[in-house]
């Protein structure tokens, strides 16, 4: 007969095993965003008034990435017409959350952000009708990032903004650190190896929006995790992915860069009911970017949400932000 001792000892070593096959399993589910979400198929008529055009590029390292390309329109309609003269060697990336294609944001965001420039709709490797690939936060979706600069540097872009919510928001300040502005001969700040160069031309990062974006990449999968201890699991969570991709998605998070996008115009916006990034979190976030950020909180919004609630000052604030940046990037 075994010894208790020796029982309890096999049974902490089975426990052991048995955890870290969970949080592989976690890890994994973890880094596979959804494609397409179900309501997107209903979407279609509307990319189809749209227009604009449907591309294919490749992210920096190598993987095929889709796209959909909105050729500046301005709006008839705008009492500031007069005011605003475009810019072909402008542009706009929009960058989606953790879940589905661009085609939902593209729909919302596209009809106004084009009167400010052209607008490059991008869907993340592992989304939409991009190629397979792990979603990482903004750890790999810079990749994506770099190869729509360079798509459209080729086309004779030179200055740029970045629009992003949530997981988009965060790719978008962690490329202009990892990748620098475009105004220096090297990146800002190496916080994640490069893989591949960018190829010249490359345009200018002028101007950054972040909507519902967290700290902490540890906040938004705990708030989504039922029962206790949720903070600790999604930490073990990251811990698998970090193995798993043989780099921690955390590195990149913007509570540890988002000082660095500094001297880069920032406009963070988020909701005051986000249950999925707490305001309060919103508020670090801004208070960690520092004076040149500035920070809107729209009461009653959910997460990614404040479009919806308050869309006329949402596109007016949005709108005279880029405007403004991109005019300033012209001198």
């Amino acid at each position: 007969m075994m010894r208790p001792a020796i029982l309890g000892g096999l049974a902490a070593a089975a426990s052991v095993v048995v955890l870290r096959v969970a949080r592989r399993r976690g890890a994994r589910r973890l880094l596979a965003g959804t494609r397409t979400l179900p309501d997107e198929a209903q979407l279609v008529p509307a990319l189809d008034a749209l227009g604009g055009e449907v591309v294919r590029l490749r992210a920096r390292d190598g993987l095929r990435l889709a796209a959909r390309w909105l050729p500046q329109q301005p709006d008839p309609d705008s009492a500031d017409l007069a005011d605003w003269q475009s810019d072909p060697h402008e542009a706009i990336v929009l960058l989606h959350g953790y879940s589905g294609s661009i085609a939902p944001d593209l729909v919302e965001y596209g009809p106004f952000l084009r009167t400010t420039a052209g607008v490059l709709g991008l869907d993340f490797r592992g989304h939409g009708a991009s190629d397979d690939g792990p979603s990482t936060f903004g750890l790999l979706e810079v990749e994506d990032v770099a190869g729509a600069l360079a798509w459209l540097g080729e086309r004779g872009v030179t200055r740029v903004a970045l629009v992003g919510s949530s997981m988009g928001g965060i790719t978008a300040i962690a490329s202009v650190v990892v990748l620098g502005d475009g105004s220096l001969a090297a990146a800002d700040a190496d916080v994640a190896a490069t893989r591949h160069a960018v190829d010249a031309p490359r345009p200018r990062i002028v101007a950054v929006v972040g909507d519902s974006v967290a700290p902490e990449l540890v906040e938004p999968i705990a708030n989504r995790l039922p029962g206790p201890a949720r903070r600790f699991t999604a930490s073990r969570l990251f811990d698998g992915a970090a193995d798993l991709l043989g780099a921690d998605p955390r590195a990149t998070e913007p509570a540890r860069i988002v000082a660095l996008v500094e001297p880069i115009p920032l406009l963070l916006i988020h909701g005051g009911a986000d249950t999925t990034v707490s305001p309060e979190a919103g508020r670090r976030l801004a208070a960690l970017a520092g004076p040149h950020a500035e920070h809107w909180e729209v009461p009653g919004a959910e997460h990614a949400g404040a479009h919806g609630v308050a869309p006329q000052d949402y596109e007016r604030r949005v709108t005279d932000f880029l405007r403004v940046a991109l005019r300033a990037a012209r001198d």
